[in-house]
């Protein structure tokens, strides 16, 4: 049976956090799915990732665990150089273009109930809407700018379009990286941000200048990073 969604989640230490995030994605998803972690250059209580991914790969919790260094991310920032290994992957992938989307999760993030029933509604009104600017679909406000000022509704929930958005859970379109394309990582040597940055600018230009991302005024999920401290900025510190 094909799985409708593909999560991609980056890991970096904080393992608590993680199990919580993917137990919400097993308690509170409607779709079939399947998770492909990144467990990227993590350095605190290593065992016990190891472990616990152990127990949700043999319980087909998940469906690929990959450990990385920051050797094999080539010294770029993880959570960009695995973005492009998981979308290298998913152009392989022969059922690539019947999944309902992709989405793109960060570990301190906690999806609420139907949060994936909703995302697919939306992509389906973009679908038949042909807006085919939107290249993304989130939550509002999630960091989103520079909203039209036109206000779609879908299934009772409020969207807007507009610019920049923060990544923590992106939904995108099953094509994206053919459309979108792939990350320079020499551009991100030596970095613990820009991903989203990057992918902005380059969805802007597939978007031919117009807004690429979608916002729900719906509660999609937690972003429980300003408990625990967002990771880019620790490293950055």
């Amino acid at each position: 049976i094909l799985k409708k969604i593909k999560i991609f989640m980056t890991v970096i230490n904080r393992l608590e956090i993680t199990k919580n995030a993917i137990h919400a994605i097993k308690q509170h998803s409607g779709i079939p799915h399947s998770i492909y972690v990144y467990d990227n250059a993590t350095n605190h209580l290593l065992d016990n990732h190891f472990e616990y991914f152990h127990k949700m790969f043999a319980k087909g919790y998940i469906d690929q665990i990959c450990f990385t260094s920051e050797k094999s991310t080539f010294n770029a920032f993880s959570k960009a150089s695995t973005c492009n290994f998981f979308g290298q992957q998913h152009q392989q992938d022969p059922n690539k273009d019947k999944y309902d989307f992709l989405l793109m999760l960060d570990n301190d993030v906690i999806v609420t109930p139907d949060w994936d029933v909703k995302l697919k509604a939306a992509w389906n009104y973009v679908v038949k809407r042909k807006l085919d600017n939107v290249k993304v679909i989130g939550q509002l406000p999630g960091g989103i700018k520079h909203k039209e000022a036109t206000i779609y509704e879908i299934d009772g929930t409020r969207a807007r379009i507009g610019l920049l958005g923060g990544s923590g859970l992106w939904s995108v379109r099953p094509n994206f990286f053919k459309d979108v394309g792939f990350l320079d990582l020499k551009r991100l040597v030596g970095q613990d941000k820009k991903h989203d940055q990057l992918y902005w600018q380059k969805m802007q230009i597939a978007a031919k200048g117009r807004p690429y991302i979608m916002g729900l005024k719906q509660r999609l999920r937690y972003n429980i990073g300003s408990m625990a401290g967002f990771v880019c900025n620790r490293f950055t510190r």
